[in-house]
């Protein structure tokens, strides 16, 4: 049941990413092109995804548990260290050369495999070097 509601849950996120325009790159760097022509489509997708997530953060306060696992993760810490810094300065950065985030990239591989494919193999091989990285001790 569990894997169901994450396969029809990654579907719908996948559907309203590529309804909404997300998955076009070209999109997502008007968006971050504040002095051309600066394009405030993703500014109303995230205020949507905020006005949601606000309701299911209100209704996970009420609810003991969720319906389809026994109990929430949720993250357990706010630390604010060089990692978590230097990981969301290295996301925005890829975010704005390509114009994809891991999501839309994987959204994209049905609509526009090519471009989103480098990318997706880019973001895979990032995430194994972070392991490697962190398996030795670098990372702390």
């Amino acid at each position: 049941m569990k894997s169901l509601v994450g396969l029809v849950s990654g579907m719908l996120f996948g559907v309203g990413l590529a309804l909404s325009g997300m998955t076009d790159p070209a999109r997502v760097r008007g968006f971050l092109d504040f002095f051309g022509h600066w394009d405030p489509t993703l500014a109303f997708v995230m205020g949507g995804a905020l006005a949601v997530m606000s309701v299911a953060w209100a209704i996970q306060r009420r609810i003991e548990r969720p319906l389809a696992d026994g109990r929430f993760h949720l993250p357990g810490t706010v630390l604010i260290d060089w990692r978590l810094v230097a990981g969301a300065a290295l996301f925005g950065i890829g975010w704005g050369l390509a114009g994809l985030c891991p999501g839309p990239a994987i959204a994209s591989l049905a609509i526009n495999p090519g471009p989103a494919a480098i990318f997706v193999a880019a973001m895979v091989a990032g995430m194994g070097l972070f392991r490697l990285f962190d398996r030795f001790g670098a990372g702390q």
